[in-house]
């Protein structure tokens, strides 16, 4: 007897537990909303993209000037550094061509102000790096819009998980107060003396199975909740409950087809543009580069003074001839990468094609699973319906009664189970073959 009272005690404990917590009706446009604010797969993409523009904004140097600024103080009895600090303070006189001066002076001090601008004029590997960093970037975003687009589909999917489990809540509670139902009519029966003991401890046993099956259920309620919970940032992990059931989708899937056009094969594309830029601006290495500069110096013997001034301004070609074999190398692993990018796109494109085919035969099987478990449903609960009948008037066997039983609360799950699969094989033809 303890054995009989324990068990749905517990069942009584778990599903008092589930009731006692919140339970928050939800919409899937609802999740969908908090899913693009506070998603952190989203949060991070768009992190991603914001490294990719920094990067690219860097090579805004290819075309603007770089300023410097700087203030320097030195004292110094050096003959040579005197003298030139003398000269460029324009306070030499004739006095200071006395050789003795000259080869031993005094110790003078200098304050110098210096402007420097360096503008690039000609950098063609620059400007290839330049066009590989605007590709990346162009990919990121374009990443960071598959990422919501993959997120839609996974909210598609969990919303329809958590009508599921609800579906499988329900199918299971019936079954249990069906169960029970017939455990009464077992227990009269064999207080009349028309049932055996067994047949009354095999009705129990149903009943106990059915307790289990509805608390694996509920669980599977709560991980379907925490799962939304997860993909909203949601750190309350309430149990959600949603508005509108689970029911038959019937959407035009048409002749699909993989575009090109899809933002993560776009995005690839672009990637591979980059590492064609960069291997062309590795090639461009070798050519040399034209850079004007110029400068404004201002020198004092007093701190923050500028009694003399000057400039200088001039241009700049320079060509570095031979570094070695490092340049040699560098283009042609940029070379390999270029090569196999390519061979990633080629073979990323093959894969989604494979992916779409598998979808439309799954989806095409789901539709065929659809119409022979609706079929089957209805048959089961006719006879379920006669077995009842004939087992409250005595003539239908208790086992006979029992997997009739099973046999529909397992065909409701099924039915539920299959139309899950048809509306999810639809969505995921429509997430492979989106533009």
């Amino acid at each position: 007897m303890k054995k009989h009272f324990y068990i749905p005690l517990l069942f009584f404990a778990f599903g008092f537990g589930m009731n006692a917590q919140e339970i928050l009706p939800i919409t899937k446009s609802d999740v969908l909303f908090k899913v693009s604010e506070n998603n952190t797969s989203i949060k991070i993409s768009e992190e991603e993209f914001k490294q990719a523009r920094a990067d690219y904004r860097q090579t805004n140097a290819v075309f603007l000037p770089n300023i410097t600024a700087s203030h320097s103080a030195i004292a110094t009895t050096n003959p040579l550094m005197a003298f030139g600090s003398k000269l460029n303070q324009e306070i030499l006189t004739s006095d200071d061509f006395n050789p003795a001066l000259l080869n031993d002076p005094s110790q003078i001090q200098n304050f110098a102000t210096k402007l420097e601008i360096q503008q690039p004029l000609i950098n063609l590997d620059g400007m290839f790096q330049r066009k590989a960093a605007k590709s990346k970037m162009e990919a990121m975003s374009l990443k960071t819009e598959r990422t919501q687009d993959y997120l839609a589909f996974e909210v598609d999917k969990a919303y329809m998980q958590l009508q599921l489990a609800y579906k499988a809540v329900d199918v299971l509670e019936k079954a249990l107060e069906a169960a029970n139902a017939n455990k009464k009519l077992a227990d009269d029966s064999f207080k009349q003396g028309y049932l055996q003991r067994a047949d009354v401890l095999n009705v129990e046993v149903r009943v106990t199975e059915v307790q289990n099956q509805l608390q694996m259920a509920k669980s599977n309620v709560q991980n379907a909740s925490n799962y939304l919970s997860f993909l909203m940032n949601d750190e309350s992990y309430v149990v959600y409950s949603p508005t509108d059931e689970l029911m038959v989708s019937n959407l035009t899937l048409g002749d699909k087809s993989i575009s090109e056009n899809r933002s993560d094969i776009k995005a690839m594309q672009l990637a591979s543009n980059a590492f064609k830029a960069m291997n062309k601006a590795d090639k461009m290495a070798f050519l040399p580069r034209l850079n004007a500069f110029g400068s404004y110096e201002l020198y004092d013997d007093q701190i923050f003074q500028g009694d003399a001034n000057g400039y200088l301004f001039g241009a700049q070609l320079s060509w570095d001839i031979f570094q070695g074999s490092k340049r040699f190398g560098k283009a042609q692993k940029s070379k390999s990468e270029f090569e196999k990018s390519k061979l990633e796109y080629t073979q990323y494109v093959s894969q989604s094609n494979l992916e779409l085919n598998k979808a439309k035969r799954a989806f095409l099987d789901a539709e065929n699973k659809l119409k022979l478990t609706t079929l089957a449903l209805e048959q089961s609960e006719e006879s379920l319906r006669i077995r009842t009948n004939r087992f409250k008037e005595g003539l239908e066997k208790t086992s006979d009664l029992l997997i009739a039983e099973t046999q529909y609360a397992q065909k409701q799950l099924e039915y539920y189970q299959t139309i899950f699969e048809y509306n999810y094989t639809q969505a995921y033809v429509q997430f492979l073959t989106k533009e």
